[in-house]
């Protein structure tokens, strides 16, 4: 029964292990192009969601997610007559005990990253933004540095400076690029100064609405059907967004390395969950949309390619830290650099997207940079992970004259840490020792046995 159930481990974490580059490179293309597309299709009753309600329901999801599965592993270290409310209560204190306030700082830094990442891909196209987003890679390594003290070798460096000089040619358009209309280059006519051209406008861009026969909100509704990019902006959200990120992320490792208890997963992701809803509610939400969602409601806009978007949003933070504990060290560059090539082809798919001889050339200096810049913390053995729990191993001392090792350590079992056997004189070879001080300047005579077993000598 043992033996069937390591091999079915053993099994699993050999599937995580070969899959788990895959599964990466579908959640990182799937999440960019439906985000894109979310923002960029014709909106749901001509209105068009708000981001923050979003990031706030990603954030809702992922804590159904970790809290469901938590409680799970809480429920299979606890006896089965134990009630589900001492299992939340048990979970509770330990989401709430030791260092998980230091989550707080990580979690605000994610929340403002997703919050970034969807004014980014308002901006700009899902290709440039991938491309663009791997300058997470160079922050990530910089902070890393700072908090963690880490080497970087010139090697490492060497493959930065060539992502970093990629990003630069692709972005090398922008200073001559205007803002780009969803709908065609013809769409920079002027704005509607009479009812005639409002009609004629309305007949040819199905998706505007009509307010009332006054002209307020005629242009608001126009930037809503076809909403413009504007890549400085959507640049410089994508900036934001990796610097936060990355950030958050050797802060959240730092968390887990001067950790002095061990924790689940699944307990840390509830805790940056917990975290996270906070700002996303009460300063996405309530403070930066609040009169809009009190006049609109929370699901205004909505619709599947949102519900979509929040829903891989959510699983992809989860499902990333999961495979890559199972994974090779190159698994995530592996991913990341097939996820650009196919966000590149899916763009130029769906969305139309014309690659210039700046992008391609681009492109290929931040994949070969990617795929080759490994992380330096695997490749020199010194990954920190959360601490394992510490092991209790009873050990049973041999007597300096006896070559036998005591009956009590030959039945104890290879696997058998957790068990210590009561000792007893009879269950030793050291023998009985007196309690009687020695007397000045006489030598001790040791109390063992003597060749014929008996404690006295002929």
């Amino acid at each position: 029964m043992g033996e069937s159930s390591k091999r079915q481990t053993s099994g699993l974490g050999a599937f995580l292990k070969n899959s788990s580059w895959v599964l990466l490179t579908v959640q990182y293309t799937a999440y960019v192009l439906f985000l894109h597309y979310s923002r960029t299709m014709p909106p749901t009753n001509g209105k068009r969601y708000l981001t923050s309600t979003a990031v706030f329901f990603n954030e809702v999801v992922k804590l159904s997610i970790s809290l469901t599965i938590a409680l799970y592993e809480v429920s299979q270290s606890a006896p089965p007559t134990v009630p589900a409310t001492s299992l939340l209560g048990s979970l509770t204190a330990t989401v709430f005990s030791g260092d998980s306030w230091k989550l707080a700082i990580p979690a605000c830094l994610y929340t403002l990253a997703n919050s970034l990442q969807y004014v980014a891909l308002s901006n700009m196209q899902a290709a440039a933004f991938q491309v663009t987003y791997q300058l997470k890679l160079i922050v990530a390594s910089v902070f890393g540095v700072l908090l963690l003290k880490t080497s970087i070798p010139l090697r490492k460096w060497g493959l930065m400076l060539l992502v970093l000089v990629g990003v630069a040619i692709v972005q090398l358009p922008i200073s001559n690029s205007e803002d780009i209309s969803l709908q065609d280059e013809t769409m920079h006519h002027a704005f509607p100064r009479s009812l005639e051209e409002w009609k004629a406008a309305k007949l040819n861009q199905r998706n505007l609405h009509k307010r009332s026969a006054t002209y307020e909100g005629i242009e608001e509704d126009i930037m809503t059907a076809y909403p413009r990019m504007n890549l400085l902006v959507g640049l410089l959200a994508s900036v934001g967004a990796c610097i936060a990120s990355g950030l958050a992320g050797v802060y959240f490792e730092k968390v887990l390395k001067d950790s002095a208890k061990s924790t689940s997963l699944w307990v840390r992701n509830v805790q940056l969950s917990i975290y996270s809803i906070f700002p996303a509610l009460f300063i996405g939400v309530v403070f930066l949309d609040g009169e809009k969602v009190a006049a609109n409601g929370f699901f205004d806009g909505y619709n599947w390619a949102v519900w979509a978007t929040v829903i891989l949003q959510a699983i992809g933070g989860i499902a990333a830290s999961f495979c890559i504990g199972y994974a090779q060290h190159d698994a995530k560059n592996v991913a990341t650099a097939t996820s650009i090539i196919l966000t590149t082809l899916g763009s130029m798919w769906l969305f139309g997207f014309e690659p210039t001889v700046n992008f391609l050339v681009g492109t290929f200096a931040v994949i070969a940079g990617t795929y080759l810049c490994e992380d330096s913390s695997v490749a020199s053995g010194k990954r920190q992970t959360p601490r394992p729990p510490p092991i209790r191993v009873d050990r049973y001392e041999k007597d300096s004259k006896s070559d036998d090792t005591s009956p009590a350590s030959a039945t104890a079992g290879a696997n058998d840490f957790s068990i210590k056997l009561p000792t007893t004189p009879f269950l030793s070879d050291a023998g009985l020792s007196s309690s009687r001080p020695t007397s000045p300047g006489h030598a001790r005579v040791s109390s063992a046995r003597s060749g014929s077993g008996g404690y006295f000598e002929k």
